[in-house]
């Protein structure tokens, strides 16, 4: 992964950390059920803005990598995993 996307990446994490925490906190004090659901939503979408990240970085790193490299089995490699990827999480 870039240093950049990387960076950005932990970042988004450890907001998401404190999100589950403070889930939890909620769960433990009794809040409101829809409250909570809330929240969770809330990560759910930091997760997915998260994997959006790591997928870009990915394409424009590994996948042109492959794409340059001129390796055609390299390549059918790299856009078999993302074919394989986007099919598993519903893209």
């Amino acid at each position: 992964m870039q240093e950049k996307a990387k960076t950005a990446v932990a970042k988004r994490l450890g907001r998401i950390e404190g999100q589950v925490r403070g889930i939890a906190r909620m769960v433990a004090e009794d809040r409101y059920c829809i409250d909570i659901v809330t929240q969770i939503d809330a990560v759910r979408a930091a997760l997915k803005r998260v994997e959006e990240e790591v997928l870009r970085d990915h394409v424009a790193h590994c996948v042109e990598h492959a794409i340059l490299s001129g390796d055609k089995e390299e390549q059918r490699q790299k856009i078999s995993e993302l074919m394989q990827v986007l099919e598993r999480s519903g893209r």
